[in-house]
């Protein structure tokens, strides 16, 4: 996972007790290098206690924020004191950054609350944010109003904003790879580019008919063909698979790959039928699978709205994310229903042998489309079962109509219930899973929605609605 840096504001107030600031500035930084962040912060030697007071002090944070502009990725405003709002809303206005801001306020102790030592950080903070607010720079909040820094709350919420801050840095600025048209039948990833633009999201666009030829010149002594194929090899059993279709795939990596590496791109959709199949003779499931699971999400069906959320997902968890049809309903059971793919979902999702062999991910052929094309045609997907675990959830959809992004997520557990089906799959329990149905198909969404095996749409949800602008629904 890439790890986080924060330019630190230590707040301060000139009649309030200042040796708070010191002892606090320490705790701060111990707990941020103990988190594994970075840290960007004035010194002693800069401003008394490295804290920020007067204007003079808040022109020479700016100008230290500004000189480490491509390094940080937030802010973290911590009062000791009650603070100079002022002067620290001016630094973060001044540095110029647009960056996530994360407000802290130290927790005074009742057996401390005389003149030389009582914090007034409670109060303070309110009006820091209220100065905050009028500068219109937006910010997170802790979860609790106050609270010690060497708490297990305070660095949950460290690690919940270094993961916003993730999202953030890493959706503004992302490049995505649209490989192939959208399926013919598939209106329903349709999708804005000029949207995503808006939001820093840039898409390029490669044909399939330059896929194929590229991969046509690749001589099957190709080092690059090699490497390719040991890794695909090594990635999952191919027991079964002919060494013709194993080729291809290879063959196809390598364009992929080299395509992805040319264009600074960090996720990819691709068209996966029925061209691929008809005139290429093999699922791109695997490379997919992949690249999803060195976290270079790749979404099927050319669904680029799709592998957005992918990706957030990815960036907040630094874990493997899948793109999933909501499938089936388990039973009768309204909180469970079956999430399924042909599938392209990474490995590292699905159970381990460990856990039953039966349902460890393997190399098979695309089940549904055989018929059509052919069996022999369709090798390369990854199916398995996906294994019991707690997961996040994340649709992203762009609204021309309206001219805005929207976005769902939530939470929820994969869970073991018995059942017997093909492809990639897993059985859900997500609560009042009834009223999510209900609210992606009022609202027109996409049948598809990414998943990671983590618990972070919280996060995700503050990156997406207050530092991105979208609208967001969070399904609790």
């Amino acid at each position: 996972m890439k790890s986080v840096t924060l330019g630190l504001i230590i707040g301060n107030r000139g009649f309030f007790p200042a040796h708070l600031c010191e002892t606090g500035r320490k705790i701060i930084l111990k707990v941020l290098e103990e988190e594994g962040i970075k840290v960007v912060a004035l010194s002693p030697e800069e401003t008394k206690y490295g804290s920020i007071v007067s204007v003079t002090d808040g022109q020479k944070c700016a100008d230290l924020f500004k000189a480490h502009r491509e390094e940080i990725d937030g802010i973290l405003i911590t009062l000791p004191n009650f603070g100079e709002e002022r002067t620290i809303a001016n630094a973060i206005r001044w540095s110029g950054l647009d960056v996530p801001v994360l407000v802290h306020a130290f927790p005074d102790d009742m057996n401390k609350m005389l003149i030389t030592d009582r914090r007034d950080s409670f109060c303070g903070k309110m009006s820091t944010c209220n100065n905050l607010s009028q500068y219109g720079i937006k910010f997170t909040l802790t979860t609790l109003h106050t609270v010690d820094p060497e708490s297990e709350g305070f660095r949950q919420d460290l690690r919940n904003f270094a993961s916003v801050c993730r999202v953030v840095r890493g959706l503004k600025g992302a490049r995505i790879g649209a490989i192939g048209a959208r399926p013919a039948a598939f209106n329903t990833v349709r999708y804005s580019e000029k949207l995503l633009e808006r939001s820093g999201i840039s898409v390029d666009t490669l044909d399939l008919s330059e896929v194929y030829g590229k991969s046509a010149r690749i001589k099957a002594d190709d080092s690059r063909l090699k490497a390719k194929l040991e890794k695909i090899h090594a990635y999952v059993p191919t027991n079964g698979i002919p060494s013709e279709a194993t080729l291809r795939m290879g063959k196809l990596g390598v364009v992929i790959d080299e395509w992805m590496t040319e264009n600074n791109l960090q996720a990819s959709a691709l068209q996966c039928w029925t061209s691929m199949e008809e005139f290429y003779g093999v699922v791109p499931c695997t490379v997919m699978s992949m690249m999803s699971n060195e976290l270079m999400p790749s979404a099927c069906e050319t669904d680029i709205s799709g592998v957005v959320g992918m990706l957030a997902l990815a960036l907040a968890s630094g874990k493997p994310s899948a793109l999933v049809d909501w499938n089936n309903n388990f039973g009768d059971d309204p909180d469970k229903g079956v999430i399924f793919h042909c599938s392209n979902l990474p490995k590292d999702l699905f159970m381990d042998e460990t856990i039953s062999a039966a349902n460890a991910p393997k190399m098979d052929y695309q089940a549904i489309i055989a018929g059509t094309v052919g069996k022999a045609n369709t090798y390369g997907t990854i199916v398995g079962r996906l294994k019991p675990q707690p997961f996040s959830y994340c649709r992203v959809s762009t609204d021309d109509l309206k001219g805005k992004i929207t976005t769902y997520l939530g939470e929820g557990h994969l869970t073991d219930d018995p059942l017997s089906t093909f492809g990639g799959y897993g059985v859900v329990q997500i609560p009042h899973l009834q009223k999510l149905l209900a609210f992606i198909c009022e609202n027109g969404f996409e049948h598809h929605v990414a998943i990671n095996p983590s618990q972070t749409a919280g996060a995700v949800k503050e990156a997406l609605g207050k530092y991105m602008g979208w609208d967001v629904y969070y399904h609790a």
